[in-house]
């Protein structure tokens, strides 16, 4: 493409043909930057959007350019146009000012796109200029390879030593001998922009039908999860999918459909190791046990901080989005097969650095993996938020499209329908063919009979802050002091403390009960009610959050907490989230309690109902939702049962599932386990009943127990 100069001097020589404006190009301008201007306030500049915006900065510059050289105009009417195109420049300015990622397009030195160069043509031609041989041929701008790590992160990067180990035991990687599939742009729709239409098919919904790829049927025999494990039929069909060769998804399935363990499956199905899973921090814990779970032959290892703990040998990499960015350097590099990115609508905003680092990464991938083909999949129950245009950097992280064209193999499915974006007829084509590439969609309606009609699935997090570390030290002191007192007890029988004996368990029990006569702290710790409190209040925000992207997914949620300072809490979040909440507590009169229950059956506009777990555990129909988060724990699974069944109950059409957050490495995973255990038996003993047979007490006891027993 001819540079902006050499286009002056083109077009200086002649008029243009509507020589009675010296500026014809400017109403067009104008009505465009007001186009684009809209759509910043609203927060949707997509990528046709950032075209316009960059041929609006590429023509302003021209004609400012071209009517300073233009010596037939008068000084008046020169000042005049020139006033006209700052204006548009003016309001140029503003619209980068609301996204900043815009600014990256005004720059003098950047080569515009082929689309760009397109568009910029066809302004031109329509404000009736002539347009010469040269300026019509579109030519492909310089390709610049972008940095995995930016200059401004370099001094940031850390290499963990396991890594340095690891390259030093294995320091080639395997070689790809397989030849790279070269773009091939001479297809009938090259000079088409295809991306704004393929966002329109979604938004049309091309007839209503569901996003989801044609999945083969699962096997007759489960041939892919281990012993003692078994997996349902939705999940069989996306692995099977894999095991037949397909290697790029969005795997969009409702929450509690198990995308988790289909993406750990997934990489064992195609033998693609080592994998890469970048994720939220509230499921880093629970994604490395899951790995573990269903692939135990595999090692998982979890990257925290600046990777000091990490095991670099391992098969499966866990890295929260937080700490991605210390990492870019050697992640690039260490020719990972598979990547997944988890609650992937994360990466939506194109301008945030969580996105480009992500997307960086998954280029590298690409480029390094024998046949550039690597199994990758973006997992979300909200793939959509605010507009179609959420779908564009899941694009571009599966390599269905770079952000301004298609991919080829998607270019070349597109035209083996014979149409145009101009042809109505394009549009479900379109659609169909992006999902053929791996949209897999499944709702808990549409595999209703293959799930339980109510579980709890458990989500460690990790209290990794100062509080945290508070409280596993809070632990660690009360452990002491009960083993403090269980050997003074020992030492105080005949013959004395003898360290070679086995643990005295009914000596421990009556340890733990003296320990819980205590309802205060005391002068040398705390007692483990105070230290559950802490750890409520340590996992409320994180909770909240959670109950938050739920709400995306899959629509209204029922939060219930013990306390009330953690309810505060959830509120504050969800409310900095944009959600309107309502709460249902001890001290509220019957008639606000009834309009707060009202209001989250019938209003559409309320998301989450915020309950005490004692107060709203009985009694209550909350059923408009069917997922519940447990903030805290209770004492017994009848408390906990209780408070599921306000949403598991008469009139609920979908399976329920209880999401229970859990403090990794504390006792709140020992207290969760002694709740299972207790309610296993009650209903053993009861043949099938859910009502709780031992006190709270009980699992107290057993609590406290278990901390002596850790202790020694």
């Amino acid at each position: 493409m001819p540079s902006a100069g050499s286009r002056t001097s083109t077009r200086s020589g002649r008029r243009p043909s509507r020589a009675n404006d010296p500026a014809p190009i400017l109403p067009i301008l104008a009505r465009r930057v007001r186009e684009v201007e809209s759509k910043s306030v609203k927060g949707k500049v997509g990528p046709t959007n950032r075209i316009k915006f960059q041929v609006i900065a590429l023509l302003v510059r021209e004609e400012r350019a071209r009517i300073k050289a233009d010596e037939s105009l008068g000084n008046a009417a020169r000042a005049e146009v020139l006033k006209r195109l700052d204006g548009v420049a003016t309001i140029l300015a503003r619209t980068a000012a609301q996204d900043t990622s815009l600014l990256s397009l005004i720059d003098p030195q950047g080569a515009p796109s082929a689309a760009a160069q397109r568009m910029r043509n066809e302004w031109l031609i329509e404000s009736g200029v002539e347009l010469t041989e040269d300026e019509l041929t579109i030519k492909a701008p310089a390709h610049h390879k972008s940095a995995v790590v930016p200059d401004e992160l370099a001094a940031r990067q850390v290499v963990p030593t396991q890594v340095r180990a690891r390259v030093r035991a294995n320091p080639f990687l395997e070689p790809d001998l397989s030849a790279k599939s070269a773009a091939d742009g001479s297809g009938y729709l090259s000079g088409w922009d295809l991306i704004d239409p393929l966002y329109r098919a979604f938004e049309q919904g091309a007839g209503g039908g569901a996003a989801t790829m044609r999945l083969p049927d699962a096997p007759r025999r489960d041939l892919f999860s281990p012993r003692d494990l078994e997996l349902m039929p939705h999940q069989a069909r996306f692995l099977e999918a894999v095991r037949r060769g397909h290697r790029t998804f969005l795997l969009a399935d409702e929450p509690g459909l198990g995308k988790t363990a289909q993406s750990v499956l997934g990489a064992s199905v195609a033998q693609a190791y080592p994998m890469l899973a970048v994720v939220p921090n509230v499921v880093k814990i629970n994604w490395a046990r899951e790995v573990q779970r269903w692939t135990p032959q595999r090692r998982v290892t979890v990257i925290h901080g600046d990777g000091r703990d990490m095991d670099a040998f391992a098969d499966v990499f866990v890295v929260n989005y937080a700490v991605l960015d210390r990492h870019l350097a050697w992640l690039a590099t260490l020719g990972f097969r598979s990547m997944v990115v988890d609650e992937a609508h994360f990466i939506k905003n194109l301008s945030s650095q969580r996105s480009q680092h992500v997307l960086a990464l998954s280029r590298q991938i690409r480029e390094r993996s024998p046949g550039n083909n690597p199994l990758l999949m973006a997992l979300t129950g909200t793939p959509l938020i605010n507009d179609v245009e959420d779908f564009n950097a899941i694009w571009q992280f599966l390599g269905w499209t770079d952000g301004h064209q298609p991919s080829p193999a998607l270019t070349r499915r597109l035209e083996s329908t014979g149409l145009t974006p101009a042809d109505r007829a394009f549009y479900p084509e379109a659609r169909a063919a992006v999902i053929d590439l791996g949209i897999v969609r499944r709702t808990k309606t549409d595999v209703a009979k293959d799930l339980p009609a109510k579980r709890v699935a458990d989500l460690p997090v990790e209290l990794d802050n100062e509080v945290g570390k508070s409280i596993r030290a809070a632990e660690r002191e009360l452990a002491q002091r009960l083993v403090t007192r269980y050997r003074r007890l020992l030492e105080s029988r005949a013959g004395g403390y003898d360290p070679e004996a086995g643990p005295d368990l009914d000596l421990m029990r009556r340890v733990a009960r003296a320990e819980l006569e205590s309802t205060s702290p005391t002068a040398d710790g705390e007692n483990v009610f105070t230290m559950v409190r802490r750890i409520g209040q340590a996992k409320a925000a994180v909770a909240a959050d959670y109950a938050a992207q739920l709400v995306h997914s899959v629509g209204k949620v029922v939060f219930f907490a013990k306390h009330i300072d953690v309810m505060d809490t959830a509120e504050r979040v969800l409310a900095e989230a944009g959600l309107r909440t309502v709460s249902i507590r001890g001290d509220q009169s019957a008639k606000a309690r009834q309009s707060a229950i009202d209001a989250f059956q019938k209003d559409p506009e309320v998301s989450v109902a915020v309950c005490s777990l004692l107060a709203a555990g009985v009694g209550l129909n909350l059923h408009a939702a069917s997922n519940v988060v447990l903030a805290e724990l209770s004492w017994t699974a009848a408390e906990q049962e209780q408070a599921i069944d306000r949403v598991h109950r008469i009139g609920q059409e979908e399976p329920v599932t209880a999401w229970r957050i859990l403090a990794a490495h504390t006792i709140d995973t020992k207290i969760a386990e002694l709740i299972d255990s207790k309610q296993s038996l009650a209903a053993r003993a009861l043949d099938g009943s859910d009502t709780e047979i031992v006190s709270s007490e009980t699992v107290q006891v057993d609590a406290l127990v278990h901390l002596m027993l850790t202790a020694l």
